[in-house]
């Protein structure tokens, strides 16, 4: 329906466009202490180092595309076959973060247990001091993306990443000091293997509220039985069917719906009650709704 005063007009400001700047800052953070800790891994032989660096490769891959991902959705708006933009592209940055920290995760497993096996020994001095640098600039990263990720799907795989990785160079730390005033270097290796394991899980979460987005699931906090009854108890409502709700992307719900009213002159006002109870109640701001007279018949065939 379309008419009487109702505004279909896009929200302002997106959570992943609101936080690009901060992004952006910790994009470059990431770049320059990736090709630190890697030179500093080879140089000093710690798989624990070399573990972390590989994981901020997936930081720096995580959080070019997650930047690609809200430069595109904010630039290539509705258009021909676009009918809703390129907003998506966000969920499937979060979920390529998932899948790339899934394989760091493997490596990182794989290579400490091939370590444990033999003799491994680590230049800890320089190790301690990249490690440290990378301690700050992973903090640095938490403090920026915390807020964005809050509001945004693919912020918060930026942030999984980001406080991943400072747990990482907290682990690459201890292991420093261990090796340097104990002489202990299977602990490089103990902590590269803790460092895969810790990440998997937080891995795992992300990829399944990605996967839920992209398979068009209701979000997991609305009770659509409840809303299906919402609708149907609004005056002049006498049947509700071919309800769906799903995501778009971070802070974009929607909503589509067939009411079935009594008489025409119902139409306008049902209509503004239903966008009333989607907004207010369950913060779906963009609804499509199809009001129709109870003697109109086909829609009901529909099974999907």
């Amino acid at each position: 329906m379309s008419g009487h005063g109702h505004d279909h007009g896009a929200a302002a400001g997106r959570a992943g466009a609101r936080h690009a700047g901060r992004l952006r800052v910790v994009f470059a953070v990431v770049v320059v202490v990736l090709v630190v800790e890697a030179v500093a891994a080879v140089l000093t032989n710690s798989l624990a180092l070399l573990s972390d660096a590989a994981h901020m490769l997936t930081d720096a891959v995580g959080l070019g595309m997650a930047l690609a991902a809200v430069g595109l959705a904010d630039r290539m708006p509705r258009r021909g076959s676009r009918t809703y933009g390129l907003y998506r592209l966000e969920i499937l940055a979060a979920l390529a973060n998932a899948l790339l920290l899934l394989g760091a995760a493997g490596y990182v497993i794989v290579e400490a247990f091939l370590s444990l096996q033999g003799d491994h020994e680590v230049d800890a001095g320089p190790m301690l001091v990249v490690a440290i640098v990378g301690l700050v600039a992973n903090g640095v990263g938490v403090v920026l993306l915390r807020e964005g990720a809050r509001e945004s799907l693919n912020v918060e795989g930026a942030f999984l990443e980001v406080l991943a990785d400072l747990v990482g160079s907290v682990g690459v730390v201890v292991a420093g000091i261990v090796v340097l005033a104990w002489g202990w270097t299977p602990i490089d290796a103990v902590v590269g293997a803790a460092i895969g394991l810790w990440i998997l899980p937080r891995t795992l979460r992300l990829a399944g509220r990605s996967l839920r987005i992209l398979l068009q699931m209701a979000p997991p906090d609305l009770d659509v039985a409840t809303l299906e009854e919402d609708l149907a108890g609004l005056p002049g409502v006498v049947g509700v069917h071919d309800l769906h709700v799903w995501t778009l992307t971070s802070e974009m719900e929607v909503a589509s719906a067939h009411l079935v009213v009594g008489g025409a002159d119902e139409t306008h006002a049902v209509l503004d009650r239903a966008r009333a109870v989607l907004s207010d109640r369950y913060g779906i701001d963009h609804a499509t709704l199809q009001v129709e007279p109870s003697d109109h018949t086909g829609c009901e065939e529909l099974e999907w």
